[in-house]
Parts: structure tokens; sequence; C-alpha cells
């Protein structure tokens, strides 16, 4: 064969010659090697970098731990005010639900019509003071018994009573509730003890009354000479509670009752 030959595969001048081929996939063709150790793609970080996120971090800390902190604060106060606004109903209720129930005791005169009929009632509400703070107390009789003990048999008339104690800590007020058939009552409000409590850290309980003429007055009672056996027309009730996020503010909770007058036996 003549290697000058131009169709001749081993000519130098031929292009199918492998020698001249130019295919970038030749095995001959220069590439460039992956070094994992090339210094310019470092696979840590610097001093430099690790004190930057160091710096970022103590600017960002500060503003998160407070927005946080006050997030929970603003959660407790208002759980707080939420159980305070619940003892406050459910002391209202109560006491309303008592008075509603008023019991007087009427016994016609001989001789004289009903509008003449005498009264027997007890109705003592005195105004008093723990420290400085209002402490009313208020014992009457009423129709509104309590079951706790699980007998079926009512009682009939009960004396109920309300009165204040300083709690254990003497940062607030206690209102306590007793309930006791007539026949069992002994003492006085100033010795009450083994009521329940019906509301708790209270700053003042104030109660006041309407008489017939509607004058307001801060105490009452039905023994004395001037009030012998009458009831008020109205009861105010003034319940002031612990303010969490205003001390000197205390929660205020009122409501005022005319007092209905519930028919007794006749004797």
């Amino acid at each position: 064969m003549n290697p000058t030959n131009p169709t001749n595969p081993m000519n130098p001048t031929n292009p199918m010659n492998p020698i001249n081929s130019t295919n970038p996939t030749n095995s001959t063709h220069p590439t460039t090697p992956t070094n994992s150790t090339n210094p310019t793609n470092p696979s840590g970080f610097t001093l430099f970098e690790l004190l930057m996120a160091i710096f970022i971090f103590a600017l960002v800390l500060p503003p998160i731990y407070a927005s946080s902190t006050g997030t929970f604060r603003v959660v407790n106060e208002t759980e707080s005010e939420v159980e305070i606004y619940r003892m406050a109903r459910i002391a209202m209720e109560r006491m309303l639900e008592d008075l509603e129930s008023l019991y007087v005791q009427r016994s016609p005169l001989t001789g004289k019509s009903a509008e003449g009929a005498s009264t027997t009632s007890l109705f003592v509400g005195k105004d008093q003071e723990i420290d400085g703070r209002s402490a009313d107390t208020l014992r009457f009789i009423s129709r509104a018994h309590v079951n706790l003990g699980g007998q079926d048999q009512d009682p009939g008339a009960v004396e109920i009573s309300y009165y204040v104690r300083e709690s254990d800590e003497g940062d607030d007020l206690v209102l306590y509730r007793n309930d006791k058939p007539v026949f069992e009552v002994s003492g006085s409000p100033e010795e009450e003890t083994g009521g329940l409590v019906l509301s708790e850290r209270l700053v003042s309980v104030t109660l006041t009354y309407r008489d017939e003429n509607g004058d307001v007055r801060e105490g009452w009672d039905s023994d004395s000479e001037e009030l012998k056996d009458k009831t008020p027309k109205m009861v105010s009730i003034s319940l002031e509670f612990q303010n969490t996020l205003n001390p000197d503010v205390p929660l205020t909770f009122m409501t005022s009752i005319a007092l209905p007058i519930e028919q007794g036996y006749t004797w």
C-alpha cells in the first residue's frame, strides 16, 4: 500500500488518521485535576467568621428574650384577671341569691288588719375595718340554704352571715359565708369560724343600705330602737380586688338589689 496515497488511513495527511483527530474525548486530551486540599476552597470557618456569628447572636438574643418574657408576663396577668372576674361573679351571684330569699316572720295582731301585722326579722349589717380597709359584716335570716351535707331534709329558715378575715399572708382579705339553721345559731360575726371561703384576694368589702326614705346608711341593725324589726329597701355591694397590673387601682365590682320580703309562718 502506497503510504503517500491520500486515501491511505496511515497517511499523515488523511483526516481519518486517529493522530489528527480533535475529539475532546481523546484520552490524550489533558484535564485539570481536582485537589481536595486546594487552599482556594477551604472546608471550615475562620476565626473572624466565628467572632462575627457570636456578635450577631449577641445582638439578636436580648430582644428575643425580652419579647418572650413580656409575652409570658401578659399571659400570667391575664389569667390572674380572669380568676378575679370568676371569683367576683360567684360571690355576687351567691350574695344576691341569699338576699333575694330574705325571710321575715309576720304575726297578725288580734283585731288588726294585715297592714297592722307585726314583723320579726333579723338583719344586722356592721361597718367594720381591718387595718384601715373596709371589712363589713352582715347577718340575716334567709331561705337560701346551701346543702353541703347531702341531706334531703330542708332546715327551713337559716341564718346567713358574711364576715371578713385577713389572709394568712396578711396582704389581702378573705370573704367567708356561713349558713346555719336558726336553732343552731350562737355567737356573733366577730366570733364566726368555720365558714366557707366565698372570695379571696380582696382589698375591701363594703355594704351600704337604703331605708324607706331612700337615705343611705353604712350600717343596719334591726335590733335597734330606730330600725326595730325593719329591713332595708335596698342593699348595695362593693367588692374591691387586688390589681396585679396597677396595685394602686383595685378592680372594683358593684351591684345593688331591692329586697323582696318572703311571707313567713304566722303564729
